[in-house]
């Protein structure tokens, strides 16, 4: 049974954590790699900034997937632990993508609009499945919430790319596809402060309650 912490975490008991979710787990981390290796090189080629953003995305969410797996069963403190970890990483994301912004600001590149928009379709379809996948598994432990926060901001920003894709096209210019750029590393970073909260305040109540 769920336990909560000032109503404002939840925890999930080792019960939960099913050999269907494990399941999902490895098909989400499948995915989530084959189309890192596809948007980096489609991103790099087309030189869209969003896309290679959405690449680093994909590539951080496999190593979610993979952390996930390795905990699974483990202690709440270990689950928070791992969750913590996941957020800085997510954090991180979100940094070298304004970076990125930056250096391809400079430059004044105009993306290809074809690669753009024919790739974002693809990430997108991917990531529904996978949040579809990991729909029922949105709520529980910070380590479970940041498997879900981080399929559900991926499906949003391949939108956005998709989007973008569209603006560049009619407006010649690469601006739309770096303001997609800069609301992903916005969307990351919010993420990424929702996990590390959510992460610190259960390690927090694991050290009261140390058997959990």
């Amino acid at each position: 049974m769920s336990k909560s912490c000032n109503n404002n975490c939840s925890f999930v008991s080792k019960e939960h954590l099913t050999p269907r979710y494990k399941t999902i787990l490895w098909i989400a981390l499948i995915i989530n790699a084959g189309m890192f290796l596809v948007e980096m090189v489609a991103g790099v080629k087309g030189q869209s900034v969003s896309l290679m953003a959405d690449a680093v995305d994909f590539l951080s969410d496999a190593g979610n997937y993979v952390i996930t797996l390795i905990v699974l069963g483990m202690s709440l403190r270990h689950r928070a632990i791992a969750a913590l970890v996941k957020g800085l990483s997510m954090g991180a994301v979100g940094l070298w993508i304004l970076g990125s912004l930056a250096y391809y600001a400079l430059q004044g590149t105009v993306p290809s609009v074809p690669i753009m928009s024919t790739v974002a379709f693809l990430a997108l379809t991917a990531n529904v499945i996978s949040a579809f996948l990991l729909y029922r598994y949105r709520e529980g432990d910070s380590n479970m919430r940041s498997v879900w926060i981080c399929s559900r901001n991926d499906a949003v920003s391949n939108i956005a790319v998709m989007l973008a894709a569209g603006a560049v096209y009619f407006v010649g210019h690469g601006w739309p596809d770096l303001l997609v750029a800069l609301i992903m590393a916005a969307v990351s970073l919010y993420g990424a402060w929702q996990i590390i909260n959510a992460a610190l305040k259960e390690i927090k109540y694991t050290k009261t309650h140390p058997h959990n």
